[in-house]
């Protein structure tokens, strides 16, 4: 069944800027605490991630506390990265399951307490490509590559559309289904207070009736 997709501009520059390569985060981490972050991946697209420890402004060399370890999962919980006590680090997966993917970093505890800062790129879809290798390897021109580039991002706006066209499909059809569940309720809720009025007339009726005041 064919249907339009009407797409605003602010959502698709968003997309376009997703699209892009970003450069890497940076955070501080207190020792004995965690930091997650997560990141909203469609199935099939692929993800990497770079990691490491910056060293501290007043050292010259990283001393032996400052460690991290990551664990990266699924939306459903699967495991897909787990790295212990290292100083860095990288990942590569695709997306077998649509959702929310997590990378949760922690700092051993120490005493007294240390902050740890490393930066982290995560890149996935087009943005997760690399592209210089992809130029040195096929000897692609200059325009060449950017209209490859141009394509590719193109083609993961195209998929994101479709996504946030079934995500939001999946959201009405569920608005459908809750309101006919509350007007089913309504209609419950009023059968069930009628019911309980007619109870009481007829409860009343049969104490005058009683009393003989009818």
């Amino acid at each position: 069944m064919a249907s339009r997709v009407h797409v605003s501009v602010l959502p698709l520059l968003l997309l376009l800027a997703a699209a892009l390569p970003a450069g890497a985060l940076r955070f501080d981490l207190r020792s004995g605490h965690t930091k997650c972050i997560s990141d909203e991946i469609k199935v099939g697209a692929m993800a990497v991630g770079k990691y490491h420890i910056v060293v501290p402004e007043d050292q010259q060399e990283l001393p032996d506390s400052h460690r991290i370890s990551l664990r990266v999962t699924s939306p459903y919980g699967n495991s897909l990265h787990f790295a212990e006590n290292v100083h860095s680090g990288n990942f590569a997966f695709t997306a077998s399951e649509a959702g929310d993917y997590l990378a949760c970093f922690w700092a051993p505890d120490h005493r007294p307490p240390t902050t740890v800062a490393f930066e982290f790129d995560w890149r996935t879809s087009v943005s997760a490509r690399d592209w210089n290798a992809v130029a040195k390897k096929g000897q692609v021109e200059t325009m060449e590559l950017e209209l490859t580039k141009l394509e590719d991002t193109i083609k993961s706006i195209h998929d994101e559309m479709f996504y946030l066209r079934e995500r939001e499909e999946e959201m009405q059809e569920l608005n459908r289904r809750t309101n006919s569940r509350m007007a089913w309720l309504g209609f419950l809720s009023l059968a069930i207070c009628l019911s309980v009025a007619g109870l009481q007339l007829w409860h009343l009726k049969n104490f005058f009736e009683r009393k003989k005041l009818l």
